[in-house]
């Protein structure tokens, strides 16, 4: 029995008629009626009843249908499976990153996966979280590790990865040195020491400032929070900073719990809502969720909220 005759017969019962089945195989009638006439010689059974003028299905013929059609599905199914690890093995990943987001492990992740897929290509973008939302959004990215606003970005898919509080660090001979919390309100005319816009850290602040009734005052900005804390050693303002970052507190820095409210910083895995594009994305996106800290319920080829936030953990811009 062979793959054709299945195909040949199934398109005589579907037109009733041989000549409209060669024409739909595009191949000669007799060559349709042999093959067909063969199956038939090693069923044992007429499958056609050809003796009107339409070609009808015997009993026989009925009951081999559903047969021929799963086993033709089932090769169809295999060409599939076989495409898409094909086009995994010459596929290509685009990976975004916020700055200093290495003790996530993702050079470690990125390794283990092309040590698994070693011909796929992969590409790390490095670049502030809206920057890298948009990449993700347009598709120039697969997905990327940003660093959450206030409001999560519509139309993603989320992991969340690290939360953990913010806090401010200043100098050992800051006026605020000596206290263990301050409000946020008390930061109206203090000079500030932040992430630059478009991170997400920036933005929890912005928005917090703004529902306090003002507009933080930032004296310097840099990509790094490590040089941010240490910007503030060196008596340039107070940096708003995640709180793991002076854990233990650096020479010469003093970290103060933000209150009233308390502000946090979340960085998450970012992916688009409707799933990856290609096998190869997908498959990364499974190794980085099941490698990176934290848990989602979505799917990786699904749509999902945002997860609640997870234990504290270490976070970056």
């Amino acid at each position: 029995m062979e793959l054709r005759q299945l195909a040949y017969f199934l398109a005589v019962a579907d037109t009733g008629s041989f000549t409209k089945a060669a024409e739909r195989v595009r191949v000669a009638q007799p060559g349709v009626s042999a093959q067909v006439r063969q199956l038939e010689r090693e069923l044992g059974h007429p499958l056609l009843d050809r003796s009107g003028r339409a070609v009808r299905l015997t009993e026989v013929g009925t009951a081999v249908v559903p047969y021929a059609r799963a086993a033709l599905a089932a090769v169809d199914a295999a060409r599939q499976a076989v495409d898409e690890l094909t086009g995994l093995l010459r596929g290509r990943v685009a990976i975004g990153m916020i700055t200093s987001c290495g003790p996530l492990g993702l050079p470690g992740i990125l390794a283990d996966f092309h040590s698994r897929y070693p011909a796929v290509e992969i590409t790390l973008t490095e670049g502030g979280s809206d920057e890298l939302t948009l990449a993700v959004h347009t598709g120039t990215l697969d997905a990327a590790i940003i660093g959450l606003p206030s409001a999560p970005p519509a139309g993603l898919a989320l992991q969340l990865v690290t939360d953990e509080p913010l806090v401010g660090a200043v100098a050992a001979d800051h006026p605020l040195a000596g206290r263990d919390s301050v409000k946020l309100a008390d930061l109206r005319e203090q000079p500030l020491i932040s992430l630059p816009s478009g991170t997400g850290i920036r933005s929890r602040l912005e928005d917090a400032c703004a529902a306090a009734g003002f507009a933080p005052t930032i004296a310097f900005e840099a990509s790094d929070p490590f040089l941010l804390a240490d910007l503030a050693a060196r008596g340039l303002g107070l940096a708003i900073l995640p709180a793991s970052v002076v854990e233990p507190p650096p020479d010469g820095v003093r970290p103060i719990a933000i209150v009233d409210p308390a502000l946090r910083g979340q960085l998450a895995l970012a992916w688009r809502a409707s799933g990856p594009t290609n096998p190869a994305a997908k498959s990364f996106l499974i190794h980085a969720r099941e490698s990176l800290p934290g848990s989602s319920d979505s799917p990786p080829d699904g749509t999902s909220a945002p997860t609640p936030p997870a234990p504290p953990r270490r976070a970056a811009p």
